[in-house]
């Protein structure tokens, strides 16, 4: 996008198109979609989407970005929060989402999902969505790391525990879309406490 574009664009804008994007990625599909069925989702002049982008593939990877914005931006902890309360605030959001006012968390996520399955073919899109899983493992391999150095979690391969309770939450989201398994994330999240995070407080626990 050009510089005087980002000029003009302004975040309502920028806001009610992605939310038409949604809206018509979820009725449509990412195959069959449109750039005017977009614009038959808002009620904005469709020329307004193609002011502000160069054409549909450009829409998407914005898109992808502000679905994934959306996420990274929704956890709150208090800078005085133990880590254990900020390891959980950041394996809930993972698993069961932040809060919105249209659309649940499900409906959002399903439709990251068909992106991230077309992703695959999309070498772009695949940067992007590996960028958000490395910061999605990075943010709870840091929380880790600090409790490890506090002394509050035992000395674990931070890397490898962030890996996998990172992996477990992507399995567990991929079962609860793909195959209707509507208890996957409780489950993972169960199983997270009793075979993970418990290794984690062993010392404590013992005392």
């Amino acid at each position: 996008m050009s510089e005087s574009r980002d000029k003009v664009s302004s975040k309502d804008t920028r806001q009610v198109i992605m939310e038409a994007t949604f809206r018509a990625l979820s009725e449509h599909g990412y195959k069959d979609l449109r750039m005017r069925d977009i614009g038959d989702e808002m009620e904005l002049t469709r020329q307004v989407i193609h002011y502000h982008f160069d054409g549909k593939y450009d829409l998407l990877s914005s898109f992808l970005e502000y679905i994934i914005d959306q996420y990274e931006g929704s956890v709150e902890v208090n800078e005085d929060a133990e880590v254990r309360t900020e390891l959980n605030a950041r394996i809930d959001q993972c698993l069961f989402g932040p809060e919105f006012e249209d659309f649940s968390h499900w409906e959002r996520m399903k439709v990251y999902h068909e992106l991230y399955t077309y992703a695959q073919n999309d070498g772009e899109h695949r940067e992007i969505f590996d960028d958000h899983y490395d910061r999605i493992r990075g943010s709870i391999v840091e929380v880790v790391e600090d409790g490890i150095e506090e002394g509050t979690f035992e000395p674990v391969n931070a890397d490898r525990m962030g890996q996998l309770i990172t992996d477990v939450i992507h399995a567990a989201r991929g079962r609860r879309i793909s195959l209707g398994h509507e208890d996957a994330p409780e489950e993972a999240r169960k199983a997270i406490d009793e075979f993970i995070l418990d290794s984690l407080y062993a010392s404590q626990t013992e005392d």
